[in-house]
């Protein structure tokens, strides 16, 4: 087994040798690479040559008081130089960055009919509140979503979740009962004591069975052992009202997409005995760390949403 070289630290510390080392390299000379450090010409004396012996290698020879690089030397201060600045400069770029987290973007993942139905408001006090802050709306659902929270493409999400991975966190804010919506003077329109069974001949215009609203759906029709046909499948709460006003058939809505200019043309009655209310709310990765304009756009949601769990750190603890 060949044997290991002694490791030759000066006090222990890396850094302050390399440090030493770039000084003499910038300005050929030990006594002002002291001056520049605030050391003694022995203590930078030491640390290079504390270097040297580390590396096996002459970083330096003297040419009259001037201290000149080695080709071994030139190598090791072009592979040094930037890490030194670097670290010196940290503590000023850090600050700087810091100022920056007032500014900068925002981004939030959302489906269509949380970004039409829910956000408005909130998007409206978050822009007075700050006008420098770019905001981004990714108009996103499902696995998309949550592929864009897993890589942080987003900084959080809002939006109505039934089943919530271990690796992300959700906390539901507002609720909103299912509705049936069909057109006036439809059979259901003003049917006493509406069931469940009385919608199974007429055919329910739907989101796409990959989204929430279908698979909910289809769960409570399944559980309660009632047939029912789907008569279109299309994206967006605005187009099924159209749909549906039309007379091509009813659907199964939540009441977050029902506004006064929908009494007009729809009839909207309550499905809550069949299925559960759906809930919003946000959604982020677990560890998480939320810029201080994530945290106030969370705040407009609720204020001190998700705080109990530590989820504003830069790791997170199930208490």
């Amino acid at each position: 087994m060949a044997e290991r070289k002694p490791r030759f630290y000066y006090k222990g510390d890396r850094l302050k040798p390399v440090r030493a080392f770039c000084q003499v390299a910038r300005l050929g000379s030990v006594t002002r690479a002291a001056e520049a450090l605030f050391l003694s010409q022995p203590a930078v004396t030491l640390q290079v040559q504390a270097l040297e012996r580390e590396l096996g290698t002459p970083l330096f020879e003297r040419i009259g008081r001037r201290f000149s690089l080695t080709r071994e030397g030139q190598l090791l201060y072009d592979l040094a130089r930037p890490l030194v600045e670097g670290l010196d400069g940290l503590e000023a770029e850090f600050r700087s960055k810091i100022k920056g987290l007032k500014a900068g973007e925002l981004h939030v993942a959302a489906g269509s009919s949380t970004i039409l139905y829910l956000l408005p408001t909130l998007v409206q006090a978050f822009r007075e509140q700050h006008p420098e802050v770019q905001l981004v709306l990714h108009n996103v659902t499902g696995q998309d979503g949550l592929g864009l929270l897993r890589s942080d493409g987003v900084d959080l999400a809002v939006g109505s979740m039934l089943d919530v991975p271990t690796d992300l966190a959700y906390e539901p804010v507002y609720s909103f009962d299912p509705m049936l919506i069909c057109p006036p003077g439809h059979p259901l329109a003003d049917k006493p004591d509406l069931r469940l069974e009385d919608l199974s001949p007429y055919g329910l215009i739907l989101p796409p069975r990959r989204l929430t609203t279908y698979r909910l759906v289809d769960l409570v029709f399944q559980q309660q052992r009632v047939p029912y046909t789907v008569a279109l499948e299309v994206g967006g709460w605005e187009v099924i009202k159209q749909y549906v006003a039309m007379g091509l058939g009813i659907s199964i809505v939540t009441s977050i997409c029902l506004t006064d200019a929908d009494q007009q043309r729809l009839v909207a009655r309550s499905l809550a005995d069949y299925f559960p209310p759906r809930s919003y709310g946000v959604v982020m990765r677990k560890g998480k760390y939320l810029s201080p304009q994530a945290r106030d756009f969370v705040d407009l949601v609720k204020p001190g949403l998700f705080q109990r769990r530590d989820y504003f750190d830069s790791g997170h603890s199930e208490r």
